[in-house]
């Protein structure tokens, strides 16, 4: 199916993982012939933190307390809503919500009538202290009239725990993008960053809980005793969400763990010019993550040509055969510095390089494309019935 008037809405135009594949998905969408608009609340008005073939809206957002995650997210759905509420902004054939944010929004404007139904991507679902945040987690999810996940272990999830049907879609990556062969950006981005001639283990997704950057830093000080050059860089982290009380206890774990100042660099968010040549000065992917709707940057490792450490439970295992990745435990900080050291052995390592090459060619944007056409198609079969 092709020629669809697509809305594809996200939570923030920030290089998120649900934001990177909400673009991703866009630009395939685009290439199969559909005229497809990526909306994003977006309150410094910057716009996509990278350009996209789609069509982008950054929706007028106002001022937020970043410390109330509910009030936040009620802030944003009414951002959506006040867009939204002009007719001509809602000339579309698909509505898809890939967040809770974008998925309330779309809630209140169907229980208003200003749209038929629409579809919502659960990427994962979070745990959260606020029982206000986890009444809008719910209601973004069961509100939709169709469901897409981006691996088997959250269809069931929503299958057995909330007793709805989904299409797992997966992930992509732009495999042109991503490759091993330096570009000329290397070195400028070695030297900002303060590299040195050690081996250099990368972290995506900030100091955040979820990304188990504490059980990351300990392994690296157990690896570290073992290779006293080695640098450890974590890198994004640009959150909506209130991560400040782990981030304290990241920053007193790393002032006791007596490693030498320039030895884990906190890199922020980094230019997405900047990502390929930053997966390549890389020596090892390190993502053994607590809980994940994929993990996209490991695709982007591997198409890079950098051995990943990551963790042994779904959805990982789902996408990932036994000698894909070097695995590790992530409750265990001994077990993810066992694997970490496993990928600078040669043998293991050329054999985890051929093997990335591998899973990433099989993850093309246009199947993940094609897969949500199918959901369209059922929606639109089913709404004109």
């Amino acid at each position: 199916m092709s020629g669809l008037r697509i809305a594809l809405l996200a939570h923030s135009t920030n290089p998120r993982g649900g934001v990177v594949h909400t673009l991703g998905l866009a630009d395939a969408l685009v290439r199969l012939g559909n005229h497809v608009t990526v909306h994003a609340p977006d309150q410094a008005g910057r716009g996509f933190f990278r350009p996209t073939l789609a069509e982008t809206v950054s929706v007028p957002a106002s001022a937020v307390d970043a410390h109330d995650t509910a009030s936040m997210v009620e802030t944003r759905v009414a951002d959506y809503l006040r867009y939204f509420e002009h007719a001509d902004n809602r000339r579309f054939d698909i509505f898809h919500a890939q967040d809770g944010i974008s998925g309330n929004a779309l809630a209140s404007l169907k229980a208003r009538g200003l749209i038929p139904n629409f579809v919502r991507t659960v990427h994962h679902i979070d745990t959260f202290a606020d029982p206000r945040v986890t009444v809008l987690q719910a209601r973004a999810i069961r509100e939709a009239d169709r469901h897409v996940v981006v691996s088997e272990f959250w269809r069931e999830t929503l299958a057995f725990d909330w007793g709805l049907d989904s299409t797992v879609v997966g992930n992509g990556v732009d495999t042109l993008r991503y490759v091993p062969d330096y570009d000329g950006r290397e070195d400028a981005l070695r030297a900002k960053l303060g590299l040195r001639g050690g081996p250099v283990f990368l972290s995506i997704g900030g100091v955040e809980e979820r990304k188990n950057a504490l059980g990351i830093l300990e392994a690296f000080r157990q690896v570290h005793s073992l290779y006293p050059g080695a640098q450890l860089v974590i890198a994004g982290g640009v959150s909506l969400l209130d991560h400040e009380a782990y981030r304290k206890a990241f920053d007193t774990a790393l002032s006791a763990s007596g490693l030498p100042r320039d030895a884990v660099i906190l890199a922020g968010r980094i230019a997405d010019e900047d990502m390929p040549a930053l997966y390549r000065i890389a020596t090892t992917l390190l993502f053994p993550s607590l809980k994940e709707g994929f993990g996209l940057c490991v695709l982007e490792a591997m198409a890079s040509g950098v051995p990943v450490v990551t963790s042994s439970i779904a959805p990982f295992t789902e996408y990932l055969g036994p000698d894909d990745v070097a695995w590790c435990d992530p409750a265990s900080p001994s077990s993810i510095a066992d694997a970490t050291a496993l990928t600078l052995s040669v043998p293991m390592r050329g054999r985890l390089i051929a093997k990335g090459h591998e899973v990433a060619a099989r993850h093309d944007w246009s199947r993940t494309a094609e897969k949500h056409l199918a959901v369209y198609a059922g929606l639109l079969e089913f709404a004109n019935a």
